[in-house]
């Protein structure tokens, strides 16, 4: 982790830019411990927060694209490949096909808080078809708060960042749980209010 440091620093904005296409384009890099520094730079280095939230998604979008250009030509042959060697999974992946239809702006949307499912869902996105003006818009919407949230903190936390890892290590297993079942509720109201409209 050392070396992301010592290039952030030498490099500055450019530098931050960069690592976030990569975090964003599935590089083990974690957010959490970049987006709270790259806030932290900015302040040190007077850069405005409100530039530095719209470049950071900028950057983002940029690299979650990536995957899902890779997931829009590589997946569904994949997918192809899985469900004529294993017929019994057609099934299950038509069922998923059809509610990402359904729902896949809102898992790109809110999927953007959840680690891990963040990661992989511009190929999932990609693989099933979402169009992609509506990965694009929900993305950026998703990406932007989050970028703003840990940006944010190490922009407000300055030389005081790393508080931001360790309270994310400790209680991820009470937040993650917790955007889960917000995006959940979230998901059954939204479903809710559409069967009483019809």
């Amino acid at each position: 982790m050392n070396w992301i440091f010592s290039f952030l620093n030498n490099y500055g904005m450019p530098a931050m830019l960069f690592l976030i296409l990569l975090e964003y384009a599935c590089f083990p890099i974690s957010s959490e411990i970049v987006l709270p520094f790259c806030g932290a730079l900015a302040a040190s280095q007077h850069t405005p927060y409100p530039l530095l939230v719209l470049l950071s998604a900028a950057a983002g979008l940029a690299g979650t694209s990536i995957c899902y250009i890779i997931g829009r030509i590589g997946g569904k042959p994949l997918l192809d490949r899985i469900t004529k060697r294993f017929p019994k999974t057609q099934r299950g992946l038509d069922v998923s096909m059809n509610y990402f239809e359904r729902r896949g702006a809102a898992l790109v949307l809110f999927g953007r808080f959840i680690p891990l499912c963040r990661t992989y869902l511009g190929f999932v996105a990609g693989a099933l078809n979402l169009p992609l003006p509506t990965y694009l818009s929900c993305s950026f919407v998703g990406i932007f708060f989050w970028n703003a949230l840990l940006c944010g903190l190490g922009y407000l936390l300055g030389s005081n960042w790393p508080v931001v890892a360790s309270w994310y290590t400790r209680y991820k297993n009470i937040i993650i749980p917790a955007l889960l079942i917000i995006v959940l509720l979230g998901l059954y109201l939204r479903n809710l209010s559409t069967k009483e409209t019809h």
